[in-house]
């Protein structure tokens, strides 16, 4: 006997009523895409509130280091499969229990669900038998109901009982490709790639738009954006198309006729407008970005107000309530912090003057415009934009492979 299934669980997508079939097909497909190409021989099969993972002889570690990734997964568990008959569970429940507890020392309880309201032992009495099955044959193994050191789970359906011993987490949320498209507006920092994280587990698929100012940002730092990205390609389990916006000649206009308190507002909702039309062409819904409400002085709430006034598409902002400390752990805990600390600077650093306006008025914002031939720039920059399509199995720039 031998653990040969593992048992899939998802929180939130039984919440979703008459969609709830769509979201678990979807959740059904990116769990076969992310596991064809190391483990091509794996079954993927759903019945209601579950899905189950038969091995074919694959190894349970592997496939379970797959499933960490994979976002609409709430948990999921290492399961013997059986028959639904007594004997069998009581036997392939001891099986389980000296396995979790190889000295056979320790507590444990039983926890069965019967969703197979035809099987004739009802729960309690099953959590009873099985209890009292494990107890004569183990030496030193108690109960404890409260805090045991093993739970030992039972669940009896209409095809086979499944019973689990170990819990493992997946990252929640909603199945990838759910949740429509994205535009991240992804620089070179620390916030917008966590954002664009953060993002994965509200379903959505996404497209990454980066502001690129050669010769004042080298190649260095565009090749840092482009690894971030394949990073994320990496969580998003697809490929990610990166639209590399020139950036330069709207930057050097903007800072010739802009007063300096006021350059970074007005650059701001240049590149707003560049990547709302974007998003647009590519069929987008939103824009995301990696502000903190009060982080910096483009980023007050005076500041969002005046900066948002030259879009009418929604901008989600996933890290607007929290604070660096906060948003660094998630980098870390992505593999994104080490090549977001890189030293090459981003457009946004640029020509930035000593200070910058915290409270920008809408109508002096306008003003400072008027003179720029606003459309012609956003029209030059997206009609100049560069698209490349960047995956996780394609290999890190070099100089930065150490970092991992």
């Amino acid at each position: 006997m031998n653990y040969d299934h593992i048992l899939v669980r998802y929180a939130e997508l039984s919440l979703k009523g008459k969609n709830r079939s769509q979201f678990e097909k979807r959740l059904q497909h990116n769990v076969r895409t992310a596991l064809k190409d190391s483990f091509p021989d794996v079954q993927v099969k759903r019945s209601f509130g579950r899905m189950f993972i038969r091995l074919n002889g694959h190894d349970e570690q592997g496939v379970s280091d797959v499933l960490r990734g994979v976002f609409g997964i709430h948990s999921f568990s290492p399961a013997l499969k059986t028959g639904n008959d007594l004997e069998q569970i009581k036997k392939a429940g001891l099986y389980a229990m000296k396995d979790a507890m190889p000295n056979e020392q320790g507590t444990f309880k039983v926890s069965a669900k019967r969703i197979d309201k035809t099987f004739s032992v009802k729960s309690q009495q099953l959590n009873y038998e099985l209890g009292s099955y494990i107890l004569t044959n183990t030496d030193e193994i108690t109960v404890d109901v409260h805090k045991p050191d093993v739970e030992l789970r039972v669940e009896v359906r209409q095809d086979a009982t499944y019973l689990t011993c170990r819990t493992e987490y997946g990252p929640g949320g909603l199945p990838t490709g759910t949740g429509g498209k994205v535009m991240l507006m992804l620089s070179g920092g620390i916030d917008s790639p966590v954002a664009g994280f953060q993002m994965f587990k509200r379903g959505v698929e996404m497209e990454a738009v980066h502001f690129h100012s050669p010769p004042f940002t080298n190649e260095r730092a565009l090749q840092k954006v482009k690894d971030l990205t394949k990073v994320l390609s990496r969580h998003a389990g697809a490929e990610i198309k990166l639209h590399v916006v020139p950036f330069t000649e709207a930057q050097k206009k903007i800072h010739e006729a802009v007063p300096g308190e006021y350059e970074m507002t007005i650059m701001r909702r240049v590149m707003l407008r560049i990547a709302e039309k974007v998003a647009y062409r590519r069929k987008a819904l939103a824009l995301v970005n990696g502000e903190s409400l009060g982080q910096v002085a483009s980023q007050t709430l005076d500041s969002m107000n005046t900066i948002n006034e030259v879009t009418n598409i929604p901008i989600l902002r996933p890290l607007v309530a929290m604070d660096k400390q906060e948003v660094v752990e998630i980098a870390e805990k992505i593999d994104t912090y080490e090549l977001s600390i890189l030293p090459y600077e981003d457009c946004c650093t640029i020509f930035l003057p000593p200070q910058t306006k915290t409270k920008p008025n809408r109508e002096k914002a306008a003003r400072f415009e008027a003179p720029l031939e606003i459309d012609a720039i956003v029209d030059d920059a997206v009609e100049r934009t560069e698209v490349h399509q960047l995956s996780s199995s394609e290999e890190l720039d070099k100089e930065f492979e150490d970092l991992f």
